[in-house]
């Protein structure tokens, strides 16, 4: 994989006033990074609602911005997959489903209640 550098954007993941995800919007919101000169898209982040969808949704959100940045065929960007989640096998689920559909790269963070030290960090 080739080092990701540039402008790499928290994607904001947009919901219904159910509290459902807009898919089509997630699609244009895609779309027009990609148009705008974005190197990379981060998608289901803590920014993006990593901590309210549940997994079903945190996986389809991955799948379709990769579908949607390989749409625009040479201009595509990589996604990066936000992959945290505070359960241990709830992340590597998520991260082996993320490369599976072909995100580029994913994104961890470290548990929230659970206080690790530096070195259990690593």
């Amino acid at each position: 994989m080739k080092q990701i550098t540039g402008s790499i954007v928290a994607l904001a993941t947009p919901l219904h006033e159910d509290g459902s995800v807009d898919y089509p919007t997630l699609r244009k919101l895609v779309d027009w990074h990609i148009t705008e000169g974005t190197d990379c898209i981060g998608v289901v982040g803590t920014t993006g609602e990593s901590p309210t969808v549940n997994v079903e949704e945190h996986c389809e959100i991955i799948r379709v911005a990769v579908e949607q940045a390989l749409s625009h065929g040479g201009k595509a960007v990589p996604i990066m997959a936000g992959c945290g989640a505070n359960s241990t096998a709830e992340a590597i689920e998520l991260t082996k489903f993320a490369k599976k559909v072909g995100a580029d790269c994913q994104l961890q963070v470290v548990p929230y209640y659970n206080k690790p030290t530096q070195e259990g960090q690593y």
